[in-house]
This record gives C-alpha cells, sequence and structure tokens, in this order.
C-alpha cells in the first residue's frame, strides 16, 4: 500500500521474454501498490501519470541501480503522478514544505516525506503588507497596473528565500551528528560534513503544500482577487488543480508540485479547510465547533454527519487593523491583564517580559473583560471616568484610558481610546453573532449541544475563554469544552505530507460542507445589535458573569 509520498521499488529483470519497457515495468509496479489500497479499488483512481522528462535518463539509472530504486509520488482527486526517481540508497532524503500562508503571517515546515519528521519551521511576517496591510488593500492594489503581479512576486520571492534558510538550517543542525545511522532519521553525520552529498538544498524538497483565505491563494497562483468583495461574491475559482512549481516560479525540485487547499466561499478559505483536516471535526460523533479569529471570524460547526460554515468580519480589531495600540503577538507585547477591582491598578504581562510596546488580540480581550468586570467601563462599553481614575482623560473630546506607562521616559504610553473600545465592542458582538446564528438559528442548536468549542490560529493560542465570555464574545458553556488547536492551518498541511489518501479527506469535507454568506444575511444584523452590550443585552445568555453594579 502507499502510505509515504517517497515508495522503494524493486522491479523484475528484464528478459528476452519480456520486452515490457522500463517506464511500463515501473508504472506496473506502483499501480501493483497503490491498488493494494481498498479505497483505490472503490474509487478507481490507480491511474499514473508519468512525464516524459523522466523517463530520458530511466534506462540507465535501473541498471545503474540493479532495477532497485525509489520513487516520490503525488496524489490528488484525479489520481498519482510521478515527480522524481531517486538512487535508492541515497543518504540524501526526500522533503516537503507545509505552508501557513497567512495575511498577516506566514509559517513553513520542514518534513521530511520518508521519517514523516518535521525537521525545521520558520515564521515570517507576510512582505504583502509592505505595499498594503491588510486584504481588503490587497484586492483593491491587485487591479492596480502589475499590481497582482507585484502581490504575486513579493510572497512567492520570500518563499523562495525561507526554503533556502530552512534548508541551510538543517544543514548546520545535522553537521555535528556523530554516526551516520542516527544521522539519518533527522539527516545528517559530522563525517559528511564538507561533503555536499549529503547537504540538501531546495532541490531536495518535492511537495509544497500550502493552506490560506480565499484572498491569499488567489494572490499567490496570481488570480484576480476583485470579485471576492463584491456581491454576490464569488471566487475566480475554488479548488485550484495542483501544478508544477515552476509554474509559479517556486524554486523546489524541478518536478516538484504544489497543492493548495481549496475554498468554499469568499470569505471561508483553504485555512479552515486544513484546520478541519486537522482537528478531524469531520468524524466527531457530536457537534463540535471550530472558530479562527483573523482577518475575519471564520467559523464551521458539525460533525461526521453534516458541517455547517460561514465566516464574518469581526477580526480585525483584535489582530491589530484598528487600534493604535494592537499588534499580533511579538516581544514586548502585552498578552494578558490583571486589574484590581478595588484600587483600579492595572497589571500586565508581555511576551518574554519585555517593555510594553502594544497588546495583541488575546490581551486586548483580557483588557476589556477586566476594564467591564472592575467597572472602568459599562455595559456600553463605555469608560467610566471616575472609576478610571487618574488613567482617564480626554483629548479632542476622546475618552483615552493609559493601559501602560512608557518605562523610564523611553517609548510611549500604551493607550486605549473610546474609540478603539467602541471597535472592540462590534468585533466581539460580531463574533458572538455569527456564531448564535450558525448554531442556533441555522444548525437548530443550543450553546450547550456542543461537546467540544475548538479554538483555531495565532489568537487561538492566547485567547482566555473566560475572559471572552466576560465581555460575550464566546457564548457561556463549560470551559472544559474549550480546546485550543493552535495554527491549525499549518497542522493541517502538516497532516496531508504524511498521508498522500488525505486527499480524498479534504475532497469528502468540501463536498460536504453548506456555507452561508453572512453579508446578506438579515438575521445576524438583528442579532449584532443586541450583542454590542456587555455581555449582551440578554444577560440569561450569561450566568456565570458577574456584571459590575448588576
Amino acid at each position: 500500500m502507499i502510505d509515504k509520498f517517497v515508495q522503494y521499488i524493486e522491479l523484475p529483470q528484464p528478459t528476452l521474454g519480456n520486452n515490457t519497457a522500463d517506464a511500463e515495468r515501473l508504472k506496473n509496479a506502483i499501480k501493483q501498490k497503490i491498488e493494494c489500497s481498498d479505497n483505490e479499488k472503490k474509487n478507481g483512481k490507480s491511474s499514473i501519470f508519468f512525464p516524459t522528462k523522466l523517463v530520458t535518463d530511466l534506462p540507465s539509472k535501473l541498471r545503474k541501480w540493479n532495477h532497485k530504486l525509489k520513487v516520490v509520488i503525488f496524489k490528488n482527486s484525479i489520481g498519482w503522478q510521478l515527480i522524481d526517481i531517486v538512487e535508492p540508497n541515497r543518504d540524501k532524503p526526500c522533503f516537503g514544505i507545509a505552508a501557513d500562508l497567512g495575511t498577516t503571517r506566514i509559517v513553513l515546515r520542514l518534513i521530511n516525506l520518508e521519517t514523516l519528521q518535521a525537521c525545521g519551521e520558520i515564521g515570517f511576517d507576510n512582505p504583502q503588507a509592505s505595499i498594503a496591510p491588510d486584504i481588503l488593500a490587497r484586492i483593491h492594489h491587485a487591479r492596480t497596473d502589475r499590481g497582482l503581479n507585484e502581490l504575486q512576486k513579493l510572497v512567492i520571492s520570500a518563499f523562495n528565500e525561507k526554503i533556502n534558510i530552512l534548508c541551510n538550517g538543517y544543514n548546520n543542525a545535522h553537521n555535528s551528528c556523530e554516526t551516520h545511522h542516527s544521522c539519518y532519521k533527522s539527516g545528517y553525520n559530522k563525517a559528511h560534513e564538507a561533503d555536499n552529498t549529503y547537504k540538501i538544498d531546495s532541490k531536495s524538497i518535492y511537495i509544497l503544500i500550502v493552506a490560506g483565505n480565499s484572498a491569499m491563494t488567489h494572490l499567490f497562483l496570481g488570480i484576480d482577487p476583485s470579485f471576492l468583495i463584491r456581491e454576490p461574491y464569488i471566487p475566480a475559482i475554488n479548488a485550484p488543480e495542483p501544478l508544477e512549481a515552476q509554474e509559479l516560479g517556486v524554486d523546489i525540485n524541478r518536478g516538484g508540485m504544489v497543492y493548495l487547499f481549496p475554498n468554499i466561499g469568499s470569505y471561508f478559505g483553504g485555512d479552515l479547510i486544513s484546520g478541519i483536516l486537522f482537528s478531524e471535526l469531520h468524524k466527531k460523533d457530536a457537534p463540535c465547533i471550530m472558530v479562527d479569529v483573523g482577518t475575519n471570524a471564520e467559523v464551521v460547526v458539525g460533525y461526521k454527519d453534516w458541517l455547517i460554515a460561514c465566516a464574518g468580519a469581526a477580526g480585525p480589531a483584535l489582530e491589530g487593523g484598528i487600534s493604535d495600540m494592537g499588534m499580533t503577538a511579538k516581544p514586548g507585547v502585552i498578552d494578558k491583564v490583571k486589574i484590581d477591582p478595588v484600587t483600579g491598578e492595572i497589571d500586565i504581562h508581555t511576551i518574554e517580559d519585555k517593555p510594553p510596546i502594544g497588546i495583541c488580540g488575546s490581551g486586548m480581550i483580557d483588557l476589556a473583560a477586566q476594564l467591564f468586570l472592575s467597572g472602568m467601563i459599562d455595559i456600553r462599553g463605555k469608560f467610566v471616568p471616575e472609576r478610571c481614575g487618574k488613567r482617564f482623560s480626554e483629548k479632542d473630546g476622546v475618552g483615552r484610558l493609559i493601559v501602560a506607562e512608557s518605562e523610564d521616559g523611553i517609548g510611549s504610553d500604551i493607550v486605549l481610546s473610546q474609540v478603539e473600545m467602541n471597535s472592540l465592542t462590534s468585533s466581539k458582538a460580531a463574533m458572538y453573532s455569527i456564531l448564535q446564528v450558525i448554531i442556533e438559528k441555522t444548525a437548530g442548536l443550543q450553546f450547550t449541544d456542543l461537546e467540544k468549542f475548538y479554538v483555531a490560529g495565532t489568537f487561538g493560542s492566547f485567547i482566555v475563554p473566560k475572559s471572552a465570555i466576560s465581555i460575550g464574545m464566546l457564548p457561556d458553556i463549560n470551559l472544559e469544552k474549550f480546546e485550543v488547536l493552535g495554527n491549525s492551518s499549518l497542522e493541517g498541511a502538516a497532516k496531508l505530507l504524511t498521508n498522500p489518501y488525505l486527499f480524498d479527506e479534504i475532497d469528502k469535507i468540501r463536498e460536504g460542507i453548506t456555507y452561508i454568506e453572512l453579508n446578506v444575511n438579515q438575521e445576524f444584523m438583528n442579532i449584532f445589535s443586541g450583542a454590542k452590550f456587555y455581555p449582551h443585552t440578554d444577560i440569561s445568555r450569561f450566568p456565570s458573569v458577574l456584571s459590575y453594579g448588576a
């Protein structure tokens, strides 16, 4: 059975009585492995595409290697493709790259396709932000002369640069291995430090799996994304076919393949399909929900019998798109806040305990929860000056609260304005409204019916569910039901590199999802107005929240 993208093959020796061509003998041997799978027999997908360019030196290789070899193959919804033919005893492994193509940040993970081990990871800011900071601005820029090409080149060039860094990091990390056998599992051998035979480069990478939202997928492929944001919000393509890396200018093996997770709609992208694959939401025996808050709040609810998905604009205030002090998580960014309800003293925690430079989404939610529970904001999310004390002031008629003072006069005070507070209020209301629409109005469930509440993405890695419940952003359910998935987009892409048959699961996930377009959902707007209070106009929905002054 084919259980990896790299397979060891032994071919029967050619004889006068069997004049089957070399390529046909290899194809038949691969087919035999494929057809050991009951799934393949049932689906009839054992066809193999054998590129003619790989036949050129096949005869000499087979005879040199005594008719033993490794093959790198790739599977998609149509069938199988031969990517390359490799020496059977070669100590240089074959690799794949899993990529989370985020609007703000991109993460690449290097994976050994033979041992299935992760061998390195690198994260970096999306270089497209230098032209346009948010996805809407990028879509508009893509409509200008050469704008689309410019945005695509930026991200492809960044991929190439970081892939080379990953390869170099792998080489450097394994130069100190003491024995060749022990190093082969992770890579390398000190004895071969100066021998390029054992050093990998980008040509050792055969498969690139990319998971991103619908807009980022379009921009990565150089496809016009402009109609994603225009009613009726139609993507140019939802399920792009895999393509050779050289078509995109991605610098990996000459026959290397690039696969992008399919999208469902204009605001529900392949990153969520990847997250579903990772969490196995589509296999659950009872209804569960997965939420990923980034550029949008993307939500999917369901289990093995059905899945319903939707997305809406609930993320910008949480990822620094609106707030002057808001930013993505990095050293010095406030991620936790505690306020003494009696004295009003604000205690902050920053990532790596560095001097405060801003606040991330999870810190913003912590801050809002603490402001509300301490009575420093009222049920409308408005500052209460007498409770805020000396930290409160006004500038140009707008209330401002000093969250953290600059240390020793270095840098600036971290200040939250009423305008920013209003943006956060709208974001938390939108999030809860999205959840209420999909759970109660669409799926016909109650929040208490959910077996698990998965929180995905960078935002989900830091969020404190209790704080999100306190402000009415997440439903008031048992805290034990919440589970943080981390970067589920990256994890789903990495999981795919370990099992070729997961392509079939992706097809099933995509075909089994019912997508709800919230942009034209009137019920959402009706619910939204009631959710713009802390925690909600219907306090019975949040029995665990001790509202100040209630």
